[in-house]
């Protein structure tokens, strides 16, 4: 029974869609990410920052790369070739992007911070559960949540003319193959993007796919 009741929220979960804290809005992480300081220990709350501007998955964290306006080292589907994907992000200088990085990838592989993509890692999940950061009555973000709001982030502070337009960012900050646009994929996350402050009935649904 308790999986039927864990499907049942997955679901419920899925249709809602992804609320976030004023804490993980678009405007707090921006703050955050212009203030860090590469000289500094990162902690988990730069480890989680750094995951929204990159939209990265916890398995990509030792391996991403960016260089002349592209990101290799995805992850892809198996006999994928690592084609560089167009860079897009919330943090629109590239330098700084890289450097931060490679701030969070050095702290990984010298063991400061925990690779959040060990299989059954709760480093960061737990960190995500933490009371003032759950925006509640919604469930807590989880690791794998971040990219998305990383990709609504991208889109929005790249101005999309239209709703397409909007799409089409959101789906390079993902790291979507190209090809794909033209298919949308059935499944999708609905991500609630409101700015900071505002009530969350307020907010506007963001439908993003999610292919793999």
């Amino acid at each position: 029974a308790s999986n039927k009741i864990q499907q049942e929220r997955t679901e419920q979960r899925k249709n809602e869609g992804l609320h976030y804290p004023d804490h993980f809005s678009l405007e707090s992480v921006k703050e955050r990410l212009d203030l860090y300081v590469v000289s500094n220990t990162p902690d988990k709350q730069a480890l989680a920052d750094v995951m929204i501007m990159l939209c990265i998955r916890p398995a990509e964290i030792k391996n991403l790369r960016i260089a002349n306006g592209g990101v290799t080292g995805y992850a892809k589907n198996r006999g994928q070739q690592d084609v560089p994907r167009v860079f897009r992000s919330l943090e629109k200088n590239e330098e700084r992007a890289r450097e931060l990085l490679t701030w969070i990838q050095e702290a990984v592989s010298s063991g400061q911070l925990r690779d959040p993509g060990k299989p059954g890692s709760t480093y960061l999940s737990s960190f995500l559960k933490k009371d003032e950061y759950i925006p509640k009555p919604y469930e807590p973000l989880l690791p794998s949540s971040l990219r998305k709001l990383g990709a609504v982030f991208a889109s929005v502070v790249h101005g999309p003319k239209n709703p397409s337009k909007a799409n089409t960012y959101a789906s390079e900050a993902l790291r979507h193959s190209p090809d794909n646009h033209a298919s949308p994929s059935d499944r999708y996350t609905i991500v609630n993007f409101r700015r900071r402050g505002q009530p969350y009935d307020q907010a506007k649904p963001f439908w993003i796919s999610d292919e793999n």
